[in-house]
């Protein structure tokens, strides 16, 4: 058994060694220790097909110590996969190279998630290991019974979401998440010692974790736990002792083979070392034969699985919103016409399609304030995924991971809620959903200094900005009932984009007076009020302050100032808009404002040099709302006054 597995494993070491090298850049310590565990799991337990990586009931493996990327690339070559071939491995961490420094999700390739921050891979694979669990009630465990693995380093382990993310796996009793611990005692400053302590062992066990320590490099001792692991009533976590750099005479176990190449000569003697006679690059015919036919089996036992249940294969079903309950609600509150949050509007709109059997949603211990849970919902508990609703707890980070790897295991449509404020805790998430082409949908409630009394600690300042900044992510902030309905019908509509929606703690005047058959949301901006064709400003706004520009708009009209009312829910989409119908929303007049009760220099890209920005550019305070509005000068009065000053 050892001296076959051996080879195998010094396929990976190689192909990572050589790579680096050629690269100049990466690290090859990490392939370089954890390749006989990899060997094993690949060759003995993992349930994959290379040719159909997308098969939906495939094992899934995340490399959370997303910086050994050459493991995950030379085991996907090594076993057939298509996505990567022995030219890309050469040009790994080049422009365009799927071989990227760090692994890029990439649907169908066998790369199932964008890691490379550390412990979010953990994060991402609890997330996976609930999906299944959840399709398992769906569908039944007959054709959903998979596992996750997720291979995690002492970095992984030292970031704050993984103990977010092990705490609420434990809880939930995963039993289907594999954790192979790197346990290579070495970061890029040295050893671990120099900053941690920790005892693993206990601390998994508390979160409700099985635990098993071994040698990372007997092959026995990994097939004896992985075997073990297999029947597990709990989540597990496997150490496996490694030497970081395994087989560098002068390198092994020291921090110099983390995050630099080996160098010729240092590669030179780990050939010699483990009898690597061959070439850089070259795999021996017979090696690389064991490792296709590896890819082979492991292929033929999916398709037995594909053939006998297709049907599952394409389970998604198709997502079809209640319009005719969403029109009713419109209707009725366009009758009455009434303040409200549109937090409240939100939950409204989430008693309706809380029905959709892909919707999954949550909240980190805020479900009241966020009004993300509706009585509709049902809670997924240990032992217990029927439900559509889960219980973070006081986990923003492990959540927004968590809904990424939701979102990434099939069809699932996660959302989650905290306050605007605590979107800094969620926002490397965020990124990486966004850098995915994820739709996660993120209910961010307590929106503005319109919270009041919680003060300046709880109120959002610069996080719209922040937001807004990022590449591919829709943040919607809606003025009122209807504007919410559709930026929520735009979010769960659209498949390549993570969405922000930002909600109102305090009730706001209806805006929108008149329902329509067009989401005049997916625009991105609108005119919404206009007090005559002729007009000497153009007033924009976003959220609850729409409802004080169009306060603004009509007290300027009684002083024949004439003006127009431009509601901006989504800068994004507006930003995508037509030259023309750009132009038609800001050229129209000379003065452009922008009224939003946040940081204000992101507006001025609309409202241009001569413009003006009423917002926020400090931190709040702790009063009732309409007071600290008006302590910030986001009064009509006082913007009346500064208007006509500047006009």
């Amino acid at each position: 058994m050892s001296k076959l597995y051996k080879e195998l494993a010094n396929c990976i070491r190689f192909l990572s060694i050589d790579a680096v090298q050629r690269a100049n850049s990466g690290h090859p310590g990490m392939p370089m220790g954890m390749a006989d565990v990899a060997t094993v799991l690949f060759k003995d337990f993992l349930n994959f097909n290379p040719k159909n990586p997308s098969w939906i009931n495939r094992d899934r493996l995340v490399l959370s110590a997303g910086h050994g990327s050459m493991l995950l690339y030379s085991l996907l070559y090594l076993t057939g996969y298509k996505s990567v071939s022995l030219k890309d491995i050469k040009n790994f961490r080049q422009l365009d190279s799927i071989c990227a420094g760090h692994p890029e999700y990439h649907p169908n390739t066998g790369i199932e998630t964008t890691t490379g921050p550390l412990g979010q891979g953990i994060s991402n694979a609890v997330g996976f290991a609930i999906s299944e669990e959840i399709l398992k009630e769906k569908i039944g465990k007959q054709k959903i019974n998979h596992k996750t693995y997720v291979i995690a380093g002492d970095g992984c382990l030292m970031e704050g979401i993984s103990h977010e993310a092990l705490s609420i796996a434990g809880h939930l009793k995963l039993k289907n998440l594999v954790l192979l611990f790197d346990n290579n005692s070495i970061s890029i400053d040295g050893p671990t010692s120099l900053a941690v302590s920790d005892n693993h062992e206990k601390r998994l066990k508390s979160y409700g974790w099985d635990y098993l320590k071994i040698n990372g490099h007997n092959f026995k001792e990994i097939f004896k736990a992985l075997k073990k692991a297999q029947k597990s009533k709990k989540p597990i976590a496997i150490s496996c002792k490694t030497t970081i750099g395994y087989g560098s005479p002068n390198k092994s176990g020291k921090a110099s083979s983390h995050g630099s190449p080996l160098g010729e000569e240092e590669i030179k003697l780990v050939r010699k070392r483990l009898r690597w006679k061959y070439l850089p690059f070259q795999i021996p015919k017979n090696l690389l034969n064991n490792w296709k036919k590896i890819g082979e089996k492991a292929g033929n036992k999916a398709k037995k699985h594909e053939n006998r249940y297709k049907k599952i294969i394409s389970y998604k079903k198709k997502l079809k919103l209640p319009n005719n309950s969403i029109g009713k609600i419109k209707n009725d509150y366009l009758k009455n016409l009434k303040p409200i949050a549109t937090r409240k509007s939100s939950e409204m709109f989430l008693n309706v399609i809380s029905q959709l059997p892909n919707l999954i949603g949550g909240s980190a211990d805020l479900a009241g304030s966020n009004n993300t849970k509706t009585k509709n919902h049902k809670i997924i508990k240990p032992g217990n995924f029927s439900g559509n609703y889960i219980h973070y707890g006081v986990r923003e980070h492990a959540m927004c991971g968590i809904m990424n790897g939701i979102s990434l295991h099939s069809n699932l449509i996660p959302y989650g809620g905290t306050f605007l404020i605590f979107s800094d805790y969620c926002k490397p998430s965020i990124r990486l959903a966004a850098m995915m082409k994820q739709r996660v949908i993120y209910v961010f409630t307590h929106d503005s200094i319109g919270l009041g009394e919680d003060g300046p600690t709880h109120q959002p300042i610069e996080q719209l900005t922040s937001l807004r900044s990022i590449p591919n992510l829709n943040v919607f902030r809606p003025a009122d009932l209807i504007e919410t309905f559709e930026c929520w019908e735009l979010a769960i509509k659209n498949k390549n984009s993570p969405s922000v929606i930002a909600l109102t703690r305090q009730g706001v005047n209806p805006v929108r007076l008149k329902n329509s058959s067009k989401n005049r949301s997916s625009s991105g901006a609108y005119e919404i009020l206009r007090t005559n064709n002729k007009i000497q400003l153009t007033i924009i706004s976003s959220g609850s302050e729409t409802s004080l520009a169009c306060d603004i708009c009509h007290k300027l009209a009684t002083e024949s100032i004439y003006s127009k009312v431009i509601s901006m829910p989504c800068q994004e989409l507006f930003d995508r808009q037509s030259e023309n119908y750009k132009n038609k929303i800001l050229t129209e007049t000379k003065l452009v404002i922008s009224i939003e009760a946040s940081e204000t220099d992101y507006w001025k890209k609309y409202t241009g040099i001569n413009g003006l920005n009423f917002g926020i550019n400090d931190f709040g305070k702790s009063a009732p709302y309409k007071d600290i509005f008006n302590h910030f000068d986001l009064s009509a009065e006082s913007i009346i006054k500064k208007i006509k000053k500047k006009l």
